[in-house]
């Protein structure tokens, strides 16, 4: 039997009643209706195609054939837990592997990014016999309770809200925003420093640190990209201090970094993280997610005496769609397609940069892209306001982007990996127009509420983990824009 087809106000109306308030959608406003999706483009009630931009879950395409077609093969034949012997969990297991360094050799199959985290954390606290956790600023890495404590992107929304005795705060290793920056003699070892700083001051308190966690890139810290050396550094700190090094590559691995498979590898082959997570693109939408660490590890978790166990974990049809997914990367390319189209992407927008006072940074590696933009180059003001009016215009344009970043102020661009040149020339051809609009319609720039000129500030707005500011009173603005008012595009 076909699955009925709700009118769209019946939809939004059932969400309404059935879905808890705090689910947010993109576009508050007007949400966008899809029912289906193929490749890089998504399609709604009307049939009308939208880019998308941000999507890093449907890594190698939407609904994608060769992914399709496995999981529907092997669920026809079996599914079942992995204490039943199956090949599909070792085969897949052994290729997953075969990507990473030797030193990381063994794997635990879980259902999300945040299942593989708070796995990652549990692994370490055996491991070390410690409980101190070194995050840093921004960082995001899951909804569960245990990484909400680690994740200042989230526990920074919550009003007085203060970090576990156990979690330690280190500075992002923003070159652009953050205290170092592309000025200073040598940002890798600065950050590094106070890495170091945040473990001395924990030893004081009596606090002892079992792992430091990083993205690879942060990503809803707004698309930062860790200065060459820093890892390394970090990673010598953190293990002279008896802890190990958590490498969470569920936003960035797979291949969207380009020139490398995974983004630790983007700091050189002198790097290997003692622990490993992965998520959303490793199953192109799939539920799966997989932690990797060193055989040593491992058996200290063993020696805990409690088995691991998880009900979903590495079944044969998830392995089978990861195993999928793997020999679409490599049949089609897409790592070298991310590398050249998103090197292309990121040469358009440094175009832009050159034309419009807006944009005060482009950075990124491969799929992996950050447009910040301030309403002043020098003072690095953060226009907020001016991201959030791009994204609903380039809404209207049937684009998805969204922005993220501590000031909301920095769109990211992380599509399928099968995003074309000719996607990459439409968007930035119509970011120069909106910008234009913008910049031509300006009045004098005034101090925002809560943001100071040096960009310092916490994030207060009600919005989205995706970056997208459902505004006030169904007006697809914020209030805090510059943009006059007579002269804002019509909304629906």
């Amino acid at each position: 039997m076909a699955m009925v087809t709700l009118d769209k106000q019946k939809t939004i109306d059932l969400r309404k009643k059935h879905v808890g308030p705090s689910c947010k959608v993109f576009f508050g406003h007007d949400p966008i209706k899809i029912v289906r999706a193929k490749g890089q483009y998504m399609y709604n009630e009307k049939d009308e195609k939208y880019l998308d931009c941000i999507n890093n879950v449907a890594h190698v395409g939407h609904c994608h054939p060769d992914v399709v077609s496995a999981g529907a093969k092997q669920m026809e034949l079996l599914n079942t837990n992995s204490r039943f012997l199956h090949d599909s969990l070792v085969l897949y297991a052994q290729r997953l592997q075969a990507t990473l360094p030797e030193k990381l050799s063994v794997c635990y199959f879980v259902n999300s990014g945040s299942e593989a985290n708070d796995l990652a954390l549990r692994l370490a606290w055996q491991y070390t016999g410690h409980k101190g956790i070194i995050t840093l600023e921004n960082a995001y890495h899951g909804h569960v309770s245990s990484l909400i404590d680690i994740s200042p992107y989230k526990f920074h929304q919550m009003a007085g809200a203060e970090p576990s005795q156990n979690v330690h705060v280190a500075l992002s290793p923003d070159t652009y925003r953050g205290k170092y920056r592309e000025d200073h003699p040598d940002p890798a070892t600065a950050y590094a420093e106070n890495v170091k700083e945040v473990i001395e001051k924990a030893h004081k308190k009596g606090h002892q640190i079992a792992a430091f966690i990083a993205e690879s890139l942060q990503s809803c810290g707004g698309q930062v990209i860790p200065p060459m050396g820093y890892f390394q550094k970090v990673a010598q700190h953190v293990r002279n201090a008896g802890g190990i090094f958590i490498a969470d590559e569920v936003q960035v691995g797979f291949g969207r970094v380009g020139t490398h498979f995974w983004g630790f590898q983007l700091q050189g082959e002198d790097f290997v993280p003692d622990i490993v997570t992965m998520g959303k693109p490793i199953g192109n939408g799939h539920p799966m997610s997989c932690v990797i660490t060193s055989r040593e590890i491992a058996e200290s978790f063993v020696s805990s005496g409690m088995e691991y166990f998880n009900t979903f974990g590495g079944n044969p049809v998830s392995c089978a769609i990861g195993l999928a997914v793997l020999n679409v990367i490599e049949k089609e390319d897409l790592q070298g397609n991310a590398l050249h189209v998103g090197g292309y992407l990121t040469q358009l927008l440094e175009d832009l940069k050159k034309r419009h006072p807006l944009v005060g940074d482009v950075r990124g590696r491969g799929l992996f892209v950050g447009l910040e933009l301030v309403k002043n180059q020098s003072k690095r003001t953060p226009a907020t306001a001016e991201a959030q009016d791009v994204i609903y215009r380039l809404k209207e344009q049937r684009i998805l982007l969204s922005a993220d970043g501590p000031h909301r102020n920095v769109l990211k661009f992380k599509p399928p990996m099968c995003f074309s040149r000719e996607d990459a020339e439409f968007t930035v051809e119509k970011i120069d127009q909106i910008l234009t609009d913008l910049e031509n319609t300006l009045v004098l720039q005034r101090p925002e509420a809560g943001i100071s000129e040096t960009g310092h500030s916490k994030r207060k707005d009600a919005s989205d983990e995706n970056g997208l500011v459902h505004p006030p009173n169904g007006n697809s603005h914020m209030h805090t824009s510059t943009i006059p008012l007579s002269k804002k595009t019509k909304r629906n």
